[in-house]
């Protein structure tokens, strides 16, 4: 695992960029992992600012929260596309479907893509209780793309995306531990003192279901981006 300290989220997000064009300008890329939140967003404000060239990359993201559209300004299909693919487009974009009436199906769905187009690069972040994309405390390692329930404390930090009168959604649609441990490379982004106990667990070298983010330590390539000096 390799680390990479930053004096701020803007530097991070000019390292992560470096290490894209690096694999783009290797013939390395073809398929990218895309996570979504606060953590990213000065990521893809550097991604559209570049040159980068994605036409011939297909994207995947992550998860997405069930029973919200994709036309609703907290789905991430609608961060995705005001981030990112309306400025940058990409050869193919998928994302899960949040409104498949059959929700075990849609999962069956999206990991067989997966599988037929493995992940060169898989963003991610960091939830302060130590999950990655929606996979919290207690998932399997060798879970794959399914259905999960929240915890309080992802909703807790979720909602301040929600107004008062907008019910925030307690289920997602998330790729699973095994579904991102086959990308080839990580690129985890970690901004910020709330996710230092997480960070802490990773570097402590010992995997736990209680902190999923520590299933990356069985993961041969991984690159921590952070402005935490631990």
């Amino acid at each position: 695992m390799q680390t990479i300290v930053v004096d701020s989220k803007e530097q991070g997000a000019e390292k992560i960029c470096e290490l894209v064009r690096k694999e783009l300008d290797a013939g390395h890329l073809h398929v990218l992992g895309l996570a979504t939140g606060s953590t990213m967003e000065p990521v893809y404000e550097k991604m559209t600012e570049s040159d980068l060239d994605f036409t011939n990359v297909t994207a995947f993201n992550l998860d997405e929260y069930i029973g919200i559209p994709a036309t609703h300004k907290n789905s991430y299909a609608y961060y995705m596309n005001e981030l990112l693919f309306s400025k940058k487009p990409f050869k193919e974009t998928h994302i899960e479907n949040g409104m498949a009436e059959d929700l075990d199906a849609e999962c069956v769905r999206y990991e067989t893509l997966l599988k037929e187009n493995p992940l060169d690069i898989q963003f991610l972040g960091i939830g302060e209780n130590g999950h990655i994309a929606f996979n919290e405390p207690g998932t399997s390692p060798e879970s794959v793309t399914h259905v999960v329930e929240l915890t309080e404390s992802t909703i807790a930090v979720n909602s301040q995306y929600f107004t008062e009168d907008e019910t925030m959604p307690v289920t997602a649609l998330t790729m699973g531990i095994s579904s991102i441990m086959q990308a080839k490379k990580l690129i985890v982004a970690a901004f910020g003192e709330k996710k230092r106990p997480a960070l802490e667990k990773l570097f402590a070298g010992v995997v736990s279901t209680e902190w999923p983010v520590t299933y990356l330590l069985d993961h041969p390539d991984v690159i921590v981006i952070t402005d935490l000096k631990l």
